[in-house]
């Protein structure tokens, strides 16, 4: 009796349990999958045919699968579709579309190397983020890549799956599908490519940009090697033919890189132009904001100042943004070489920027009250541990903020932010658009916060507008190629807060200290020149960021493993490659003063396409399906 209760009992608890399991996971399906329009999302077969130009109309980069047209599954080599299932799947042609023991098998790799090594993603779910959606890393977004990857399975021949993967991956160089890549690195079709070829190609696909032959062959090639020994193991070659491939010395015949001026700005804008595409997969061309001129020019200057000072100051590498006043970006320098290094200084590297920091306290004491003549302590100071000095510890006692920002006080500057609040100058830089992570703690106002150079100077770009936050844009306007319809697209948030009533005050003492404070190399004769120096603990990190009157520019140096230079300031070499580059600029007879003007409204320009108002009026699973396409219905057309 008391045993046949018992089982009752465990049935049913099991019983609740697997109805409990049951809901839950069917809650858990609607909640990813109710706003998910499947079929409309499984229309598409290509992300979009993106060509980028400048303000001139040169081009700069065309990105998406060779010449616009997909290549068939006939044209790819066996032993490339082989390639590519023993790097990236190996049950492909068994799962379902999603592969639990692949997803067990890189559980227990990545728990055994304690980091992620490896991932449990099928082609198919690749094809999902590749395509139909973005990756952002959400749970929603998991659920809904693992049942759009199972309904493809289901809608799909695995040809056909591998066709879209095979002409849609992105592969380093600028090259977005393996017929790009071919015809990129190896000047050939990709119906021509030898195993060799093919295993290199595949390889890059975990990390195109690491692994870019142009830039690492010696790194691409050991990955291929690996690719062979997987092809042998998951019996699509053999050993023989293995070390036939291995022994064969694979040679580049690169085509000339699709890049214009301007590498480094083309990387960080296709993010946004692939915003707004969204998942139209037609060709598009948007126009940018770069200016050619410019861009050159900030190249020289770099480059000559690396030459000349580099060595001697013990600096590699410099960037340089620059930026209208509207936030429209001119010019972008990320490192000294793009060919050697894609990694982008003026956007990926989070550095402090020391005293350039200072203009969001003295902006914030400004919003607060005071004036450039209020008087702040400028003494030794002790917050717990924390003790800042002076530069060469020299302190001044009783000082104006004038000359407290001037002379780049630090003491005085913890001093106010003190008075005025931490919380105040955290809020103050998020005023001025400054997004980095913050804590209030006294030394964030010393710049000790990971910022980059482009959002430092958007920052100053606000206070030369006069209107926080700009925030630096990179897309002017876009034409969908098939109609021939223009839209504009301009900054992704207008500026709200009015700063007329601190203006003078903060540019006038932005002004000092390039008239007789730390900043005197940046000078141009004859000219209003506003800005701050910045340099960081050990002379790791040295900044300059100022403006004129048509451009705020923000300058870098340092080194990319954070060794120290030779004692270099914010006032020396950044204000030197500060005021070359604007010198230039200011006396290079073909550039039209109007081509850095800041364009005025016009209500019969282009529609908008305000990406973030479709979202809002539109129920929609992602912002970027609000974005204009013609060919999706109304309700996602976006026209203002």
């Amino acid at each position: 009796m008391i045993i046949r209760r018992l089982i009752g009992a465990i049935f049913r608890t099991f019983f609740f349990l697997l109805i409990l399991a049951v809901v839950a996971v069917g809650g858990v399906l609607y909640w990813g999958l109710r706003d998910l329009p499947i079929d409309d999302i499984l229309s598409r077969t290509n992300s979009p045919i993106i060509a980028l130009e400048a303000t001139d109309g040169t081009p700069l980069v065309r990105r998406g699968p060779s010449r616009g047209v997909p290549t068939p599954y006939r044209d790819f080599p066996e032993h490339l579709v082989q390639a590519v299932v023993a790097v990236e799947d190996q049950r492909f042609f068994s799962h379902y579309g999603v592969d639990p023991q692949g997803i067990a098998r890189a559980f227990r790799e990545n728990l055994i190397e304690g980091r992620v090594v490896q991932g449990g993603s099928t082609i198919t779910q690749q094809l999902v983020k590749n395509v139909y959606l973005d990756d952002a890393q959400t749970l929603k977004r998991k659920v809904q890549e693992a049942v759009l990857a199972v309904v493809i399975e289901r809608r799909m021949s695995k040809e056909e799956i591998l066709t879209r993967y095979l002409n849609n991956i992105y592969l380093g160089a600028g090259s977005t599908g393996v017929p790009a890549a071919a015809r990129r690195y190896f000047n050939k079709p990709v119906s021509e490519l030898t195993l060799p070829e093919s295993a290199m190609i595949a390889g890059l696909i975990r990390a195109p940009s690491r692994l870019n032959p142009i830039s690492n062959l010696e790194a691409a090639r050991a990955r291929s090697l690996i690719v062979l020994d997987l092809m042998v193991e998951n019996g699509a070659i053999t050993a023989e033919e293995r070390d036939a491939a291995r022994a064969t010395v694979v040679e580049l015949d690169p085509t000339e890189p699709d890049l214009g001026a301007g590498g480094w700005f083309t990387d960080w804008v296709i993010g946004e132009a692939r915003e707004v595409a969204g998942g139209f997969g037609g060709a598009m061309t948007f126009r940018t904001t770069l200016n050619p001129r410019l861009q050159r020019i900030a190249q020289g200057v770099v480059d000559e100042a690396l030459d000349e000072f580099g060595e001697e100051m013990g600096v590699e590498q410099a960037a340089l943004v620059a930026l209208r006043p509207d936030g429209a970006i001119l010019a972008m320098i990320g490192g000294r070489d793009y060919q050697a290094s894609q990694f982008n200084r003026a956007t990926q590297a989070e550095r402090q920027p020391g005293s350039t920091f200072k203009m969001v306290v003295y902006y914030a004491a400004l919003k607060a009250g005071y004036s450039p003549n209020s008087i702040v302590s400028d003494r030794p100071v002790a917050i717990g541990d924390y003790e800042p000095g002076n530069y060469n510890d020299r302190f001044f006692g009783d000082v104006t903020l004038a000359e407290a920002l001037g002379r780049s006080l630090n003491a005085a500057t913890v001093n106010l932010a003190m008075e005025v609040g931490l919380e105040n100058v955290v809020d103050a830089a998020r005023e001025l658009g400054i997004d980095a992570d913050m804590l209030a703690t006294p030394s964030v106002a010393l710049g000790t916060s990971a910022i980059t150079l482009l959002d430092m100077t958007g920052a100053y770009a606000s206070i030369r507008a006069g209107r926080a936050p700009i925030e630096p844009w990179g897309i002017e306007n876009f034409e969908v190629d098939e109609t021939g319809r223009v839209f504009r697209v301009g900054p992704s948030r207008r500026p709200q807060h009015d700063l007329s009533p601190v203006l003078v005050d903060i540019t006038g003492m932005l002004a000092m200290v390039v008239e007789r404070g730390t900043g005197r190399r940046a000078q141009l004769e004859g000219q209003f020149v506003a800005g701050k120096t910045g340099t960081t603990q050990d002379y790791r990190d040295a900044w300059f960021i100022g403006f004129n009157a048509p451009l705020i520019v923000g300058v870098w140096v340092g080194n990319d493993d954070y060794t120290p230079t030779e004692d270099v300031t914010g006032g020396s070499l950044p204000a030197i490659i500060w005021n070359r580059f604007l010198t230039e600029v200011q006396t290079d007879e073909t550039i039209d003063p109007a081509e850095l003007a800041v364009a005025e409204e016009d209500e019969n320009a282009a529609p908008i396409c305000n990406v973030q108002l479709c979202a809002q009026t539109y129920r929609s699973f992602r912002v970027s399906d609000c974005t204009f396409q013609p060919y999706s219905g109304p309700r996602r057309l976006c026209t203002r």
